[in-house]
């Protein structure tokens, strides 16, 4: 009896093939913010002075979320060369570089936020210069950004979430989810006093009609 023993082969190496779609409407689409039948244009054009707080919809930005290990050098490094900024790895933390901010969410996931026409080139550069194993999603439709400015919009927001937002405990760059009135925000301080709220699409006219009310008595006006 005898055998014959095959060289060994190596495994032929999988080609990842991933359909990526430019979800951005062309510009004879218009396109509609969750807050678009509030009219805030036409609001803050109402109003001259501004008072103790000042609210603005970031409308239409582009929301990445991107999934990852920090261990994945090609990750990290694919990440800082096409964002142009490292993904912040500090818990909590935020950073930005020119029009493109990243939110820290947990160990292995950000949110980015850039303009909308950046959002399908950037995307596909992620994808080309990562290998490994990661996720790249595109959120932009089910989230819009809200600001919170002035003096009393600290006010504002204790009223809103049981988060502590002293300075000390809340510093600027810092972000955290947490519950916002009977709904969720991701919460983040930019200045002294100033705030971003990222809320779902679904929640955006609840949490309108919420931070009209508590705002009320320290005057609420719409900026651009």
């Amino acid at each position: 009896m005898s055998e014959t023993l095959l060289p060994e082969t190596k495994p032929a190496k999988t080609v990842r093939q991933v359909a990526v779609m430019d979800q951005c409407a062309p510009a004879q689409v218009r396109a509609e913010s969750p807050l678009h039948h509030v009219g805030l244009d036409k609001l803050a054009a109402s109003h001259a002075q501004p008072g103790g707080v000042q609210l603005r919809e970031q409308a239409l930005l582009g929301h990445l979320v991107l999934r990852g290990s920090q261990q994945n050098r090609s990750f990290m490094r694919g990440c800082l060369t096409v964002l142009g900024v490292a993904l912040p790895t500090v818990p909590l933390t935020s950073c930005e570089e020119g029009d493109i901010s990243v939110r820290w969410l947990s160990p292995d996931e950000w949110l980015v936020v850039l303009p909308m026409d950046q959002l399908f080139p950037v995307e596909k550069a992620l994808r080309a210069e990562i290998d490994g194993h990661y996720s790249v999603v595109n959120v932009s439709g089910g989230q819009t950004i809200l600001t919170l400015s002035g003096k009393h919009a600290i006010d504002v927001l204790k009223k809103s979430t049981v988060l502590d937002l002293h300075p000390r405990a809340f510093p600027v760059g810092k972000v955290a989810g947490s519950v916002f009135a009977k709904s969720s925000a991701l919460i983040r301080r930019t200045g002294e006093d100033r705030w971003e709220l990222v809320v779902r699409r679904s929640f955006a006219d609840y949490i309108w009609l919420w931070l009209q009310d508590a705002s009320r008595e320290y005057v609420l006006t719409i900026t651009k």
